[in-house]
């Protein structure tokens, strides 16, 4: 009689006792030699190699509302001036890791790129008026 491969989870999360068991899949390998394991997540049924802890379960990422990125959420007009004035929003990120502790400008006597990535983003966003950018607010 064949059973199911299955991982048991024993462990505290806010000292919240949990157990269960996730089930594990097989497919047979894509070069002929043996099969891939993959785990099926309890919650979504979908098949995974990775699973991520969310609210204290591991489960499979799709299983969050927030699995998007900050991008994907913005309306369509936000999103357009993002594109054309982010620069000037995250200068202050850009000054942080210009000046971060052991931040290294040069190496071997001339400047590293992520040096003068930093830079060119830093004079894109300073050539950017700031009364062109409230204008654009005020749309």
């Amino acid at each position: 009689m064949y059973s199911q491969p299955y991982i048991e989870l024993d462990y505290n999360h806010n000292d919240e006792a949990r157990n269960y068991r996730i089930n594990l899949v097989t497919v047979p390998s894509n070069l002929g030699k043996g099969n891939i394991y993959y785990f099926k997540c309890p919650f979504t049924e979908k098949r995974c190699r990775k699973l991520y802890l969310i609210g204290g379960y591991f489960s499979h990422r799709d299983n969050t509302r927030y699995a998007m990125y900050e991008s994907q959420t913005e309306n369509k007009h936000y999103r357009g001036l993002t594109r054309l004035y982010g620069a000037y929003f995250e200068l202050d990120r850009l000054y942080e890791q210009l000046y971060k502790k052991h931040f290294k400008k040069t190496y071997a006597g001339k400047p590293t790129n992520r040096y003068l990535k930093l830079m060119t983003k830093i004079q894109q966003a300073e050539r950017i008026p700031y009364s062109e950018i409230e204008r654009a607010m005020m749309r």
